[in-house]
């Protein structure tokens, strides 16, 4: 016995030897945290738990959902990038991690993190009443050139994702940011009932959020600010701009660990997220939900970051909410 505890000891100081550093355990070997900065019960939530749930088949190892909330996103994203860069923490990032910096809330940005991969998007689409005298965009852009102010909108609150795609929407054909006033609500639902009442004349939020109220007849939409047609409603036109470019403004989520983590671990994380994506489960979920489909793997989506950094600071300027 004690010969063949010498012989290990022997071999495993060889190995050390041979190859400069101990033998470590394959990644992963232990549980893995994915952080979520938003609430429990959320769109993002949802996105996050069926991506854990995908993940924990393909890795083999359990991965805990924890949502860290607060600081309108703030200590979530932050809890992502301040994570040690080993693997076992990474996080869902949203749209928010530009409009947080440009808030001046943060000083986070996409070169504080590893990104693996964008998992979904949903397009920012405008709304009005069914018998609502405008009919086409170009309607409500001659409409609020020619009566700056006039014409009210509602969604979300101030500043928030789908205000800021409106107003990038009106700069970008050449009108004020504000040239549609914003009424801040709670969110697409009761800015939708405030369209209904007449409260407002616009809504702008996702095609999901208005699914209901468009497929009874009471609200259409105008445009869709994305770069495919939507699954459920193809026929929304979508925007083209002056440049001949579709656009993709609306609310995003993906994947991504703290700068710095290994290659290997990110080649295999972006490799199964992947997977995932294009796998029957997210797939399915995605649909049931309305959410929209978007993929970009490591590259793409660090750069899909930096574009949507940039088109945040444009778009709060234009309302004058910039730091």
């Amino acid at each position: 016995m004690q010969r063949r505890h010498v012989l290990a000891r022997t071999a495993g100081a060889i190995a050390t030897l041979a190859f400069g550093v101990p033998a470590l355990a394959a990644w992963p070997d232990r549980p893995i945290t994915l952080i979520v900065p938003w609430g429990a019960g959320g769109g993002t939530d949802a996105v996050a738990r069926i991506i854990g749930t995908e993940l924990e088949k393909e890795l083999k190892q359990p991965v805990n959902v924890v949502n860290r909330t607060g600081g309108s996103g703030v200590v979530g994203h932050q809890a992502i990038a301040s994570a040690a860069p080993d693997g076992y923490t990474i996080g869902i990032l949203t749209v928010e991690i530009g409009m947080m910096r440009h808030a001046g809330l943060t000083q986070l940005s996409g070169a504080d993190y590893t990104p693996l991969a964008l998992m979904n998007f949903d397009a920012n689409t405008v709304l009005v009443r069914a018998d609502s005298p405008i009919k086409t965009a170009a309607d409500l852009l001659a409409a609020a050139k020619a009566n700056p102010g006039k014409l009210k909108a509602s969604g979300t609150g101030q500043g928030g994702i789908w205000h800021l795609g409106l107003a990038q929407w009106l700069v970008d054909n050449k009108l004020p940011g504000n040239a549609i006033a914003w009424v801040p609500s709670q969110g697409a639902a009761p800015g939708l009932q405030d369209l209904l009442a007449g409260g407002v004349d616009v809504v702008s939020c996702s095609l999901p959020e208005g699914r209901a109220l468009i497929e009874g007849g009471k609200v259409r939409p105008l445009i869709l600010l994305g770069s495919k047609p939507d699954g459920i409603f193809p026929q929304v036109p979508l925007y083209t701009d002056a440049n001949g470019k579709q656009w993709n403004a609306g609310a995003w989520r993906g994947i991504a660990g703290p700068k710095g983590l290994p290659k290997d671990v990110s080649d295999r994380l972006s490799a199964t997220l992947k997977k995932i994506f294009e796998g029957p489960g997210y797939q399915d979920f995605l649909k049931s939900r309305g959410f929209g489909a978007l993929y970009a793997g490591p590259a793409e989506f660090g750069k899909f970051i930096a574009d949507k950094d940039a088109e945040s600071a444009t778009a709060m300027k234009a309302v004058g909410i910039a730091k």
